[in-house]
């Protein structure tokens, strides 16, 4: 038996290669569908051993580059231990992005990414030659290759790594690294340029700085951020209108995506190829319009160069290449093995392609509409009017929104529903209209009344393209919420598309049959969500702050604070804590745990309680219902049925939790007046059988000589040590009472505090106590049957320990 007919032994290698990429954080699903791609392919048994070889190459270079990326970012992380002031001779490797932000300076909005050479660094910081670093607030003036001197506070990147992630980016943090280089960033405080740099680099950056001051010249202020992202892939949109933009399906009218490179550069072929043809030298000479596809290969490149090199504009541009070369050769173009080569050359390139978003978004949208293509051909045979007119753009945004769909669940928690139907409207004017009229306008400097009225039309458009966005968006029904897809899910889906290639004739059986394992695993996800008859603490990775994720022996769901980065846009609970329930299927919150008012605790709860149903929220009592900012939400969430309960209510009123037991121990019977707002932290002690755990918040040494002087018991396996390991906290005659197996301390590369401080450290080392730190090895997962309990750091590696 042959293989599939769609089968070619390049198609057989740019799979195996994606595969073999994939494997480096699902191996298990990777594999399964490697296997399947072999059982296709039995006929040819050389065709499978190909497909091993190359997936297996392709895994061990992607392993290395992880490891590489691990390597680096310890060295970074070892010579900068808190965010330091250093002085910077650099190199800058990336076209500068222009950020607008208010309240800098003008023309200091560049982020610029730079390869250090040498640093001068306050005290004994010190960074390793050769460090890529991030620097916002840079000089817009800048080019790729300029020699800059750098003043900045300069720190570790944040990671977040936290296990089960649901947020579009791979399993282990260090990719994103690997992807990037960039082990460090900061806020310059000072740029000089010493040396400018020369060569193409330097050349496009100029002409991306002209297009950008010609954009923010001429078009009207609200919109030209639309005209940057559209042209020069510079997203600098406000959470509004971003948010909008995503949730009707629309985000891609405003991206430098692979169709609108395409339409591009087959723009430019025709337009140089009618040029060319009326040059009667040329014209006698040979087939002019092989002479504009190489052309057009340089100009591919060029301009996904020149919109910001996302890997969706290189991969475009090597599809491009692969047809524009097809028909220098004199060879028919094919849009699938132009595709097929695009894909593999991405992965030989890059052995983690498949986990950058935009290569990944661009693969799935573009193998969704090439394998729509030919139902959609024959649909429209035969058609008339209207029907003919809107059944290839109806049929295309469907055929790319469900090739995406499992990216894009794995990027946010919604499917666009009213996607169609917007894109039917926007993409006249986004794409025949915006996106032509912005190009033009690029090029029309020299005639100002010209760029003027290219800026007027472009800016029409685009406002069209934002009401669109915005009415869509703002429909209950904009969106579907649905969980994202687990890799088993996702091979059980590839699988599927497999065995309907080879059988065919079989198809409605396979499509059912792949549903019913996808529903059987997802099943299986929310069981291990959301388990039963254990008691598991999640202490989270989310920087310099707390917040844990506890799941209670009866089933129900506990959030203790939400972290917060004081002075940082990141939001830590739309970053970390929303995407880890929502990849273990959790939907409601039946305790929500405010352990005191510190922003580093309760800044990502504010945002849990915002979009996530909760049942009860526990606070100290030190905040009064309906002052300032944190009384103002709590009032609210009480407003919506949550039920607000203080330390007067749960002191001494034991919680039952199936098998287990909440305790609250302190602040009891009530908040101490005069006293911090660390030494009233809710302290619970949380027990199932024989083990326990004991988390503190911020409590200091006053709290802990309370509790000392209670009698209560404190004897726990997990201790979450009191203030990220500040020298305040975890006094040695509390820790011998605790005496726990293991403690963790939740601290963040960027800390200027210095946490852990070394007394803290010292006092559980002698003990003979375990110490975790989520600055080193992020996440730490604690689980108890009530008799064994075992606990490791998932991004660490394979870290598991367990006590009988």
């Amino acid at each position: 038996m042959r293989p599939p007919r769609q089968w070619t032994i390049t198609t057989v290698i740019a799979c195996a290669l994606a595969l073999g990429s994939s494997a480096v954080q699902a191996p298990f699903a990777a594999g399964a569908v490697l296997v399947g791609l072999s059982c296709s392919l039995r006929a040819r048994p050389s065709w499978v051993l190909i497909a091993w070889v190359a997936a297996a190459l392709t895994l061990a270079r992607a392993e290395r580059r992880l490891d590489e990326a691990r390597r680096d970012y310890a060295a970074t992380r070892e010579g900068l231990s808190e965010p330091t002031r250093c002085e910077l001779s650099a190199e800058v490797l990336a076209s500068p992005v222009v950020l607008r932000r208010a309240e800098r300076e003008p023309g200091q909005d560049a982020r610029l990414d730079l390869r250090i050479d040498d640093a001068r660094c306050e005290g004994a910081a010190r960074v390793p030659p050769g460090t890529v670093a991030r620097i916002y607030g840079g000089d817009e003036a800048v080019r790729r290759g300029d020699r800059v001197l750098v003043v900045t506070s300069l720190a570790p990147v944040r990671l977040f790594a936290n296990p089960e992630r649901g947020d579009g980016r791979s399993g282990d943090p260090h990719t994103r690294i690997a992807l990037s280089g960039i082990t460090a960033s900061g806020t310059a405080v000072y740029v000089e340029r010493l040396v400018p740099g020369a060569g193409p680099g330097a050349w496009v950056d100029a002409a991306r700085a002209h297009v950008r001051a010609r954009i923010e010249a001429t078009f009207a202020p609200p919109l030209a951020p639309y005209g940057r992202a559209l042209v020069l892939g510079e997203t600098d949109l406000v959470d509004l209108e971003r948010e909008a933009f995503r949730r009707s399906g629309l985000a891609h009218l405003l991206a430098v995506s692979g169709t609108h490179l395409i339409l591009a550069v087959l723009a430019f072929v025709a337009g140089l190829r009618g040029l060319l043809v009326r040059i009667p030298a040329l014209a006698a000479r040979g087939d002019v319009a092989r002479l504009a596809a190489g052309v057009g290969i340089v100009a591919a490149w060029a301009y996904a160069d020149f919109a910001g090199g996302g890997g969706s504009a290189y991969r475009a541009a090597a599809m491009m290449s692969a047809a524009l070369a097809a028909r220098m050769l004199l060879r028919r173009p094919s849009g699938p093995r132009s595709f097929v080569w695009s894909l593999a050359g991405g992965v030989v390139v890059e052995p983690l392609a498949v986990h950058d978003l935009s290569f990944l978004l661009s693969v799935a949208a573009t193998g969704g509409l090439l394998g729509a293509a030919p139902a959609l051909r024959r649909a429209a045979e035969g058609r008339g009017g209207l029907g003919k007119l809107l059944l290839p753009t109806v049929g295309a945004t469907l055929a790319a929104t469900l090739a995406c769909a499992p990216v894009l669940l794995g990027v946010g928690p919604e499917l666009p529903l009213l996607g169609i139907a917007a894109n039917v409207m926007a993409a006249p004017f986004g794409e025949l209209i915006a996106l032509p009229t912005c190009f033009a306008h690029a090029l029309l400097g020299f005639w100002p009344a010209a760029e003027q009225g290219a800026a007027a039309v472009a800016s029409g458009a685009l406002a069209v393209v934002r009401g669109i966005a915005l009415s869509a968006s703002a429909s209950p029904a904009a969106a579907l919420s649905l969980p994202s897809p687990t890799a088993g899910q996702l091979a059980a889906l590839a699988l599927a598309v497999l065995a309907c290639l080879e059988a065919p004739a079989f198809r409605r059986r396979l499509v059912v049959a792949a549903l019913l394992v996808v529903v059987g695993l997802e099943l299986v996800a929310r069981r291990e969500g959301a388990p039963e008859g254990v008691l598991r603490v999640t202490v989270l990775d989310v920087g310099q702050g707390d917040s844990l994720v506890v799941d209670l022996p009866d089933g129900r769901l506990m959030v203790i604070d939400g972290g917060g980065l004081v002075g940082s846009p990141v939001d830590t609970g739309a970053r970390a804590l929303l995407p880890l329930l929502r990849a273990r299927r959790r939907s409601f919150v039946d305790i929500a745990v405010m352990s005191h008012p510190h922003p580093d605790h309760y800044t990502g709860l504010l945002t849990l309680l915002e979009r996530v149903p909760v049942g009860e929220l526990w606070i100290p009592g030190i905040v009064r219902l309906g002052e300032g900012q944190l009384g103002v939400a709590f009032a609210a969430a009480a407003a919506r049925g949550v039920r607000v309960r203080t330390a007067v209510d749960l002191c001494g009123a034991e919680e039952r939790a199936g098998e287990g037991r909440i305790e609250v121990l302190a602040p009891c019977p009530r908040v101490r007046p005069g006293r911090s707002a660390n030494d009233n932290s809710l302290v619970l002690r949380l027990t199932l059988g024989e083990r326990a755990a004991l988390l503190t918040g911020d409590a200091e040494r006053e709290e802990e000589q309370e509790l000392l002087a209670a009698g209560r018991p404190l004897a726990a396996d997990l201790l979450k040590v009191g203030h990220h390991g500040s020298r305040t906290s975890t006094s040695p005659a509390f820790a011998a009472a605790v005496g726990p197996t293991v403690a963790v301390m939740s601290c963040g590369v960027r800390n200027r505090f210095g946490h852990p401080h070394r007394p803290t450290v010292e006092t559980l080392e002698g003990l003979g106590i375990e110490r975790r730190r989520t600055d080193r090895g992020g996440a730490l997962i604690w689980q108890t049957d009530g008799r064994i309990a075992a606990w490791g750091q998932p991004a660490a590696g394979r870290d598991q320990r367990q006590r009988d």
